[in-house]
């Protein structure tokens, strides 16, 4: 079912980001309203080294309940998931997560190629996909599969992301069908939601 605006009936939202991103991602979701009813799964590059603050920091900023996604729990509506670190997060079939120990890959674990790649294949033309500020190549294979599936791909402005390497690999290898600054992601989020409920 598509709008006037023709943007299509979204059911899921995945973001990625690296260097910059928590800035970014907070910028996006902060001014999403209570009762927002998309579920929105998001990688994001930090040193292995730490416990993932995450869940927390975003939870006293963000109006939906956030998450750390478990394994084999169910992807819910409404709700805000963080990629567990040390672990490659997954969509299954059945929109369940599934996370993993495999190979690294550009360096990271999670990786947004992982996350985008499996949730294309789990939601195919009901996916938004999102490239944020990051500092490496993750991310622009998995943007080209959401693509591929009929899926929407956004990447962020690389004019304005605090460090563009990842914006631009994506840009390399894959036309988006929206390039746009946090604030347009922002609003682009809301209309997708309104269409969605």
């Amino acid at each position: 079912m598509n709008n006037a605006m023709g943007l299509p009936s979204i059911e899921a939202i995945v973001i990625g980001a690296s260097a910059g991103g928590v800035e970014a991602l907070l910028n996006i979701l902060t001014p999403l309203r209570k009762g927002f009813g998309l579920p929105i799964i998001v990688v994001l590059h930090l040193p292995d080294d730490r416990r993932s603050q995450l869940a927390e920091v975003f939870a006293r900023r963000v109006a939906l309940p956030v998450l750390e996604a478990g394994d084999k729990t169910q992807v819910e509506a409404g709700t805000l998931y963080f990629a567990a670190p040390g672990y490659h997060l997954s969509v299954e079939q059945d929109r369940s997560f599934s996370l993993s120990l495999e190979e690294r890959v550009h360096y990271s674990r999670p990786a947004i190629d992982y996350l985008f790649e499996s949730a294309a294949d789990a939601y195919g033309p009901k996916l938004l996909a999102v490239l944020l500020t990051g500092a490496n190549r993750d991310g622009a294979h998995g943007l080209a599969q959401v693509k591929r599936r009929g899926g929407l791909t956004v990447v962020q402005d690389p004019d304005e992301a605090q460090v563009a390497t990842m914006p631009l690999a994506a840009l390399d290898i894959h036309q988006p069908d929206h390039i746009l600054t946090i604030h347009g992601i922002g609003r682009l989020l809301v209309e997708l939601e309104h269409i969605a409920c």
